[in-house]
């Protein structure tokens, strides 16, 4: 009995994996418009195929930019006190940010607790959009006791907190974290370029410099599919 002839979305599907499996991470993919070209199909098999394959994880669509191949996923141990920064140049990879805010703000009662601040106290907000090699990796909001806000204010063009906080002489040395994820809403799908079914993982930290006295509260939220977690443990009870 001869065999049954692969609907044509998949054999694109195929045509395009084929494409992945030689490409190098960032590679661009043909458009969709190229595929109906090449294929001589309509718009919708062509977007079919694509989906096809973008549920293998391989690629990734960027609004306005294209599909491109995937980078291999950035590791990131849980609760690290290491910055966005110190991270990614520690993988071969060019850190940038896109302040999105900075203002003067009332702290939650979470952010009042987590950085040992009174009633009356006020602190700071950074928005920042966290890329690597310009991707867009994470969004990341960081709350900072006034005073300190104020002494590392004209630093902060240097793209690092951590590295503007060692100008002062406090140096970000322990970390307290808490980890959820989340399906991501418009804002960060567009902010990210993720696609509609996009997860964030979102995680809490609070920094803590060399004397155990507080820095900030920060609130980031990654691109679930362009990072992996991990954290090492240990036994409590374990003998000497």
């Amino acid at each position: 009995m001869a065999s049954k002839t692969p609907a044509r979305y998949e054999q694109i599907a195929q045509y395009l994996r084929g494409l992945v499996d030689t490409a190098e991470p960032g590679d661009r993919l043909p458009s969709e418009a190229e595929l109906c070209e090449k294929f001589d199909v309509s718009r919708m098999t062509a977007r079919q195929a694509m989906q096809i394959v973008s549920t293998d994880g391989n690629i990734e669509r960027r609004r306005g930019a294209g599909t491109f191949v995937r980078s291999k996923p950035v590791q990131r141990d849980l609760g690290s006190p290491l910055s966005f920064s110190e991270n990614m140049k520690s993988r071969g990879m060019v850190p940038s940010s896109e302040t999105l805010s900075w203002e003067r703000v009332e702290p939650s009662e979470d952010e009042r607790i987590s950085l040992g601040l009174g009633q009356s106290d006020m602190a700071y907000a950074l928005e920042r959009l966290r890329l690597a090699d310009g991707t867009p990796m994470a969004i990341e909001r960081a709350v900072i006791p006034e005073g300190l806000a104020l002494s590392v204010e004209e630093h902060l063009g240097s793209g690092s907190l951590h590295d503007a906080f060692q100008k002062t002489g406090r140096t970000a040395s322990k970390a307290h974290a808490e980890v959820t994820a989340r399906k991501a809403t418009k804002r960060e799908r567009e902010l990210l370029e993720l696609p509609a079914s996009g997860i964030v993982i979102c995680e809490q930290r609070t920094i803590f410099d060399q004397d155990g006295k507080p820095l900030e509260r920060t609130v980031t939220w990654y691109a679930s599919a362009r990072y992996s977690f991990q954290a090492v443990l240990v036994r409590s009870d374990e003998p000497d």
